[in-house]
């Protein structure tokens, strides 16, 4: 304990200009530094998409992996979401003779990340059969490669949203959410098409460059991201301040104004927008007939769709607009792209499926900016990485068992129809995707039940527009 002490009372006598994370003078939060810091979401949409989408069909089609064993490798990451919210408590209450909270956790989920992406491909490798050992290695190797890129990725999303909140004045979070949602979605959209390029001519050797390859990419941009942001206050890190239990901060937490209904909401709006991720395609194939390369270019559409919620949603919000109304309106028009797609199948219309699915990404893009600029409104305070890692939480736990509802809800009811059970109406492909379409609907409508409560009253003299749609009341 005292070589630790005086080694950290060594690096902090170094000039912090020669300190990677050095203190930062300027006050508020620029745009190139807002800019800078939104790096960490590029990180998180490229290992998003490498294992849900990329590694997902190459362990299937090109490795021969089982694709029971795919489903549960690609959900293993779900089993830290639900801790995001005692993440971004510990980051809260860190202690650190060097004066930083949010750093040490950030760097921790980086490296985190890093190692999982290090040793995947070859864990991969000894998971299809080519090896000369046991192929339960491979399990092992590949279910620890995955287990540490979901918790890498969700402390350093979860972790970075707390330091954005902490760096931004509040009138400037409507630009950082917005900003921080388009650079997930930019790193998404780029990666899916890189990761596409790279892997067209497959081979192993190919497959390990591609995924080391992606390791490098999340050490250089977090690294980027995280440089000369946090000021260090050795004050409120000194390890002999008092630190509250987890608990006890929970139960405050959850006893605010509304925070619980927040919650309920954020999962179920995401159940509701999330279940058709896996079945847009499949369904523009099989029940609309249309070709490999139109429904490859519904990625395109959701992107542009949510790419037009992300603009509304930070200019309305910017205007002073509730979020909890905005996020209201976005599952307004889920609702009408869910019913879109619907009727696209009895219409034949391709052009009616397509701009439902503009829809489903506009209106998603709207609820999500809505319900996180809400919690980042609530997380003012020393506990902001509580507030956030709870909606984080809520968010991708949701999202997880959303994907792996709608293909389970979709396979049984497509069974029962094609035995008849369901009568001799219902009987055609389009019945089990109709089905999770139908309970979207149901969700969603929930989600607005539980969102009405949250709108912020309109003052007396404010005129109700129609489009409220019973979200808020007149004060009386």
């Amino acid at each position: 304990m005292r070589m630790n002490a005086h080694f950290a009372r060594g690096w902090q006598r170094i000039g912090p200009r020669f300190l990677p994370f050095a203190d930062v003078a300027a006050t508020g939060l620029p745009p190139g530094r807002l800019f800078r810091l939104s790096l960490f979401q590029v990180s998180v949409g490229m290992a998003v998409v490498l294992m849900i989408g990329t590694l997902n069909r190459v362990m299937i089609v090109e490795l021969g992996v089982p694709a029971w064993l795919v489903a549960a490798m690609v959900a293993l990451p779900l089993v830290f979401a639900p801790l995001r919210a005692v993440i971004g408590f510990r980051s809260d209450t860190h202690r650190s003779v060097l004066g930083w909270r949010r750093v040490p956790y950030l760097w921790m989920g980086t490296l985190i990340q890093f190692g999982g992406f290090a040793i995947m491909p070859f864990a991969l490798l000894v998971l299809s059969g080519d090896t000369h050992g046991p192929v339960l290695i491979g399990d092992i190797g590949a279910a620890l490669a995955f287990l540490l890129v979901g918790a890498g990725l969700h402390t350093t999303q979860t972790v970075g949203l707390a330091l954005a909140t902490d760096l931004a004045p509040e009138e400037a979070h409507p630009k950082v959410v917005a900003l921080l949602s388009v650079m997930l979605l930019a790193g998404m959209v780029v990666s899916a098409v890189v990761f596409g390029a790279l892997l067209a001519a497959f081979s192993e050797i190919r497959l390990i460059q591609v995924i080391q390859g992606a390791a490098l990419a999340t050490l250089v941009l977090n690294t980027v991201a995280l440089w000369r942001q946090e000021k260090r206050d050795p004050a409120r890190t000194a390890p002999e301040r008092a630190r509250p239990r987890f608990a006890a901060a929970w139960r405050d937490y959850a006893a605010g104004r509304g925070a619980r209904r927040r919650l309920v909401a954020v999962a179920l709006g995401t159940v509701g927008f999330s279940m058709q991720d896996i079945l847009l395609e499949p369904y523009g194939g099989q029940v609309l007939h249309l070709p490999v390369a139109m429904t490859t270019r519904l990625t395109a559409l959701l992107a542009i769709g949510g790419l037009a919620g992300f603009a509304l949603a930070g200019l309305r919000l910017g205007q002073r607009a509730d979020p909890y109304r905005l996020a209201g309106f976005g599952v307004l028009a889920g609702l009408a792209a869910f019913a879109a797609v619907i009727f696209a199948a009895p219409l034949g219309s391709a052009l009616l499926f397509g701009l439902g699915t503009a829809l489903i990404g506009f209106g998603a893009g709207l609820f999500a900016v809505g319900t996180l600029s809400a919690a980042m409104a609530t997380a003012q305070g020393q506990l902001a990485g509580l507030a956030l890692g709870a909606w984080g939480a809520a968010q991708a736990t949701a999202a997880g068992v959303a994907i792996a509802l709608g293909g389970l809800l979709r396979d049984g009811v497509a069974a029962l129809a094609a035995q008849g059970a369901l009568g001799p109406a219902l009987t055609g492909p389009a019945v089990g995707y109709s089905f999770v379409y139908h309970v979207e609907i149901a969700l969603l409508f929930a989600t607005l039940v539980a969102l009405g409560p949250l709108v912020r009253r309109l003052p007396a003299d404010h005129p109700v527009h129609p489009a409220t749609l019973g979200l808020a009341r007149p004060s009386p």
